[in-house]
């Protein structure tokens, strides 16, 4: 659900691309608060092309916690569905996810990315508890497009009845932000080349969660958010085509080419 002042651009400019850093790409997942040196500056250099030969003209970025949120997120047993009241929690987990979005923008920034940070905790709520709509208003978002802005969104803390704060998972950002902002294409760039199947082989193509439910599990590091069923459900519900990928694919998706997983 979003917010009353989210709405398709009125100028009906060019339909936004929204593409997802995974956590464990850019972080090293399995160590506290530790970037990927190699990752994180290969995946901004193929987002720095893409936008100065034209093959993306408007970009909206998420990236996920790795090992900065889901590291505090779990340490204080809090995620999408247990939240904490204590301001001690929230700031850990909120501080953590806006020392990483710094990083990256720091990282955008060097390569002439016009990126800006948009944070959950400051905009978003579950008014309904843990198990409602996510309220997340795009105004904000869509005028930042207009100004040729690339908004960068994290994985954070949002506020929820019932529950004080939870996690709002980069996953459920990102089908909001597609839905809202009526994405043309979606990209979810992960450590993996694709949605494996039983056999470690990636599945071209998926309609259907029934029919890859099997050979979906969780993620094998701490991961609050839902690894891999979680991703491919939230991108199922979508109207914009979809695909997941590893590093090597973020260049080709970016161009408009096919890569990983195709999901719709």
């Amino acid at each position: 659900m979003t917010g009353d002042g989210a709405s398709r651009d009125a100028d009906d400019a060019t339909p936004p691309v929204v593409l997802k850093l995974g956590g464990s790409l850019i972080t090293e997942k399995d160590r506290p608060e530790t970037l990927d040196d190699d990752a994180l500056p290969a995946a901004c250099d193929a987002i720095a092309d893409a936008l100065a030969d034209g093959a993306v003209e408007r970009l909206v970025v998420v990236h996920g916690g790795g090992s900065f949120g889901h590291h505090h997120a779990s340490e204080h047993g809090v995620s999408t569905t247990a939240g904490t009241r204590d301001p001690a929690a929230v700031m850990d987990v909120h501080g953590a996810m806006t020392a990483l979005n710094r990083a990256v923008l720091d990282r955008l920034h060097e390569r002439d990315v016009p990126a800006v940070p948009v944070h959950p905790l400051s905009l978003s709520a579950r008014p309904a508890g843990a198990d409602g709509d996510l309220d997340l208003p795009l105004s904000s978002t869509a005028t930042l497009l207009g100004e040729g802005f690339v908004p960068v969104f994290h994985g954070d803390g949002v506020a929820t009845a019932g529950e004080g704060v939870t996690v709002v998972s980069g996953d459920e950002l990102v089908a909001e932000l597609a839905a809202g902002l009526g994405a043309r294409r979606v990209g979810v760039c992960s450590t993996v080349p694709g949605v494996l199947d039983a056999d470690g082989a990636v599945i071209p193509g998926i309609d259907s969660f029934d029919a890859v439910a099997d050979a979906l599990g969780a993620s094998d590091a701490t991961d609050v958010s839902g690894g891999m069923a979680g991703k491919v459900r939230e991108l199922l519900a979508l109207d914009a085509p979809a695909h997941v990928f590893g590093a090597a694919g973020l260049a080709p998706f970016l161009r408009g080419e096919a890569a990983g997983t195709r999901i719709d």
